[in-house]
């Protein structure tokens, strides 16, 4: 029904265009009038009143009574002023039906449905009362959109502390459609830049930045094109999602509960478990049981002490009760359709364990990054029993029908994944005898492939993920909490191939605790060896029983370290903060770590996934590439390192501070000691020769 407003617009309307009519008839004989041309002086319209006036005259050039006969002209200008008329009444009413969805969205925000996210409330009232802020209470006003900016302004979105705070999902919202958002530290004020570096120093990533985006935020469909046609079957199981959070971000905690429940079909998920590992920031107390108590589906549990997170994990599951679980961390964003893939892989078979894609949500901007099924990495693991991405294997593209199909991973990553409840159970759930975290991931993983199971990354399925280049927690002192776990896994799953991991630490095991329960549970499972795994399931594995020698790489002469003369070995991290930077000559520690090298039947002196790499300026570390060239080393008899493409030899420099490449003259600086060489290897003396050198 058309508002009274309207109404009475166009009555008005109607009543000028009658009387503008009333008087161009009345005046219509009279050339003077005419030629007042009122309506704008047309020259195109005068012209034509000259005509109508020669037109009242006979053919004899007397003058006759005036007869009104139809003229298109007048035709098209009435018409003309009608089109006129109906614009306008048009426009009018679109402002009115505009003014009422500005009514209806500021009545929602006031109601505490899409409130942002204001910080600092005590300064509130007086930073809004300054005409020239763009800041208010935290919020960068040219960051929000237009009407939310003017209802800020005008103080009609005050929050509540108990309400919660956030900015409708809309195009011009803060970080909307995961982009992200920059912020200038120095143009901040004093109070901001603490509240700024507080956030960094707390969850090692920007809260400052996580607290001005919604907890709704909108993000982009990252998946393939193929995945969004994709079929699933109708009938899924339901999920119990379980997230594990220690002195978590408020707005990261949250954003990650409502992307779940947000992007997930209702009927599929059953709850969403939030496992409190001890935390003590006061905003994970009383106001996160309030705020929880008001969602449907979450859950709430608490643990009675600091557990870590593979404990806490078991504490989740021990509560759950859908036929899925699905393990989060607390710092991630689920998209549209992430759900679905995992389920229907479980409901092909219970022993299928799913991982999605793990996006990056990047850590100072908050951005999205994503990556295609196309470009996509799987999991893995080196020496060192450190996980990590390798691409995916020609064998595994050529198995599968098309490259948006579940992809087989040898390893998971561990924190975000999906597994039958039933099953978990069946393989014994998560050794218990490990703590806080790391090596759990790889423990399962290796469980999974060689008890029956099937690890696998599926294509469709995206969550994004936050992750931290340190960690913001503290651990109790005293204990290599990695290590032990490491040592754990080594001992009940790698059989043999325990003394490679063994190596980088001289056999230094320590107290590792009792493993007797986990021994048991594989003879129960009747699980297959850890040999069958390296063949069958991560074959690309490079095996430092294949190398022919391994160890420290130690020169004849004495470095030169603070003005010490020391011995000295080549020392170089090779992960990929160490890539393109240079090998460095460091004292000899005999504790493995940086100094264990291998060198492989191609002649590559490496570290896992890590080669010494020459290419004319210095020595440095670049990722193995399987091409010899500037990786292609030849330990002669001399014990000289010859670099084969440039006939240069590896040596310590004049002053005893660095490595360099000089032509080959057999120097004491040139002679390298390498241990543990196989009595085969051509140009290699035995351990025992080598020590008797030093």
């Amino acid at each position: 029904m058309m508002p009274k407003k309207q109404k009475s617009l166009l009555l008005k309307l109607s009543v000028v265009v009658a009387l503008l009519w009333l008087a161009f008839v009345l005046f219509i004989g009279n050339d003077s009038a005419l030629s007042d041309d009122r309506y704008g002086r047309n020259e195109h319209v005068q012209s034509h009143h000259a005509s109508w006036g020669n037109d009242l005259h006979a053919l004899d050039g007397s003058r006759q009574p005036v007869i009104a006969r139809p003229d298109p002209d007048r035709l098209r200008f009435e018409a003309a002023m009608r089109k006129d008329a109906e614009e306008e009444a048009k426009r009018r009413e679109n402002e009115e039906l505009e003014k009422q969805r500005l009514e209806e969205e500021r009545r929602r925000r006031i109601q505490g449905r899409a409130v942002p996210p204001f910080m600092n409330m005590q300064n509130f009232e007086s930073v809004k009362k300054s005409t020239n802020a763009t800041i208010v209470n935290g919020v960068d006003l040219s960051a929000v959109d237009d009407s939310t900016r003017r209802l800020i302004e005008k103080g009609l979105l005050v929050p509540k502390w108990n309400l919660e705070k956030e900015v409708a999902a809309n195009p011009n919202g803060t970080g909307e459609f995961g982009v992200g958002v920059i912020i200038v530290k120095e143009n901040l004020s004093a109070i901001e830049r603490k509240e700024f570096d507080d956030g960094w120093q707390h969850n090692a990533f920007n809260q400052y930045i996580s607290d001005r985006v919604s907890l709704h935020r909108a993000l982009p469909d990252v998946r393939d094109a193929e995945c969004k046609t994709r079929q699933y079957r109708e009938k899924l199981p339901q999920a119990s999602v379980i997230i594990i959070f220690h002195n978590e971000a408020w707005t990261v905690l949250l954003r990650t509960v409502h992307s779940v429940l947000d992007r997930s079909p209702p009927h599929l998920i059953k709850e969403v478990i939030l496992v409190d590992d001890f935390s003590d920031f006061d905003h994970l107390k009383t106001r996160l049981e309030e705020y929880v108590a008001k969602l449907e589906k979450v859950r709430l549990v608490r643990g009675k002490k600091r557990e870590g997170l593979i404990r806490a994990r078991l504490l989740g599951a021990s509560v759950a009760s859908a036929e899925v679980l699905i393990f989060l961390d607390s710092h991630c964003e689920c998209t549209k359709g992430w759900l679905e893939p995992m389920l229907d892989r479980i409901a092909e078979n219970r022993s299928n364990v799913v991982a999605p894609i793990i996006d990056v949500l990047d850590d100072e901007t908050l951005k999205y990054q994503y990556s295609s099924a196309y470009s996509t990495s799987v999991g893995g693991f080196d020496w060192n029993l450190q996980f990590n991405w390798h691409p995916v294997p020609d064998r595994e593209k050529k198995r599968r029908k098309s490259m948006v199909d579940p992809v087989w991973s040898p390893t998971m990553a561990g924190g975000l994944f999906g597994i039958s409840r039933e099953y978990f159970e069946y393989l014994g759930t998560y050794d218990p005898g490990m703590d806080i975290w790391g090596g759990e991931n790889l423990e399962l993983s290796f469980r999974i492939w060689m008890c029956g199971g099937v690890l696998e990354q599926v294509m469709c399925s995206h969550v994004g993920h936050i992750f931290r280049h340190r960690s913001p927690y503290a651990w109790r002192s005293g204990t290599n909490v990695l290590k032990k776990n490491s040592i754990r896994l080594a001992e009940v799953w790698m059989d043999e191939y325990k003394k490679y991991y063994y190596e980088r630490f001289n056999f230094d095991l320590g107290d590792y605790g009792d493993i007797t329960a986990r021994k048991q549970l594989r003879e129960k499972l009747q699980c297959k060896s850890f040999d069958w795994y390296l063949k069958t399931v991560f074959p690309e594995l490079f095996i430092p029983g294949d190398a022919l020698a391994s160890g420290e790489i130690r020169n004849k002469a004495p470095g030169s370290f603070n003005g010490n003369q020391q011995p000295a070995c080549v020392d170089s991290a090779v992960d990929k903060n160490a890539n393109n930077k240079p090998v460095k000559l460091w004292p000899c520690h005999n504790q493995g770590g940086n100094q264990y090298w291998m060198f492989s039947k191609d002649g590559e002196i490496r570290r896992d996934e890590g080669c010494i790499d020459y290419a004319g300026q210095f020595v440095m570390i670049y990722p193995c590439h399987g091409m010899k060239g500037n990786q292609e080393w030849i330990y002669g008899q001399d014990n000289t390192l010859r670099h084969k493409n440039t006939n240069l030899c590896l040596q310590i420099s004049d002053d005893g501070t660095k490595l360099e490449m000089k032509p080959c003259t057999g120097i004491d600086r040139q002679i390298w000691y390498w241990r543990r060489k196989t009595e085969t290897t051509p140009g290699l003396q035995k351990t025992s020769l080598i020590a008797k050198a030093r």
